[in-house]
This record gives C-alpha cells, structure tokens and sequence, in this order.
C-alpha cells in the first residue's frame, strides 16, 4: 500500500485521502477493510484528537494488480474549530 495523499475538501474539517494498493502476493485479494486515522491539529501541530474511519477494501486485486482509492474522510465539524486542520497520518489495511 502507498502512503497515503491527501487533499483538501470543500470544508475545513474534512480532506480527500487517496491510497494505492498493490497485491504482491500470488492470490487474489477478495476484500478487507482500510481504517484511517484523521488527526486534528491546531496551527502549531499539537494533536488534540484522532477520529477513524473504517472502509471496504477496493476488491478485488488480483496478483500484481495495483488498485487506487480515494475516500473523503471527515471529523465532526465542531472538533475542527477556525485555526485547525485535519491530517489522516495512520493506515491500517485488513486483507481478506
């Protein structure tokens, strides 16, 4: 799986994440989850919150197949307020 890329969405406590995933294995991928952790940031990086977000696996992937998938990942709006940003940093992939 690729780092992941993020963009911006129209509101502020929201962004796009586009991940690319690759199977290297000699079977099928047939599904499995992706969960992301969107963390909230204040204008000088302290964390003050994580959200996850859990998402289908774009299966399948067959052997040597690399698949891209963008998700449109949002925190509460009131976890967000003026000043703060939304950062998705951790990716963990469940394969099926």
């Amino acid at each position: 799986m690729s780092e992941p890329r993020r963009e911006p969405a129209e509101d502020r406590w929201c962004e796009r994440v586009t991940l690319i995933f690759t199977n290297t294995g000699g079977s099928p991928v047939t599904g499995g989850t992706v969960t992301l952790g969107t963390h909230i940031t204040d204008l000088l990086g302290i964390d003050w919150w994580t959200v996850s977000s859990t998402h289908a696996l774009p299966a399948p992937i067959r052997p040597g197949e690399s698949v891209q998938q963008t998700w449109t990942v949002c925190a509460d709006a009131w976890r967000v307020p003026p000043g703060m940003r939304v950062e998705t940093r951790d990716v963990a992939v469940d394969w099926v």
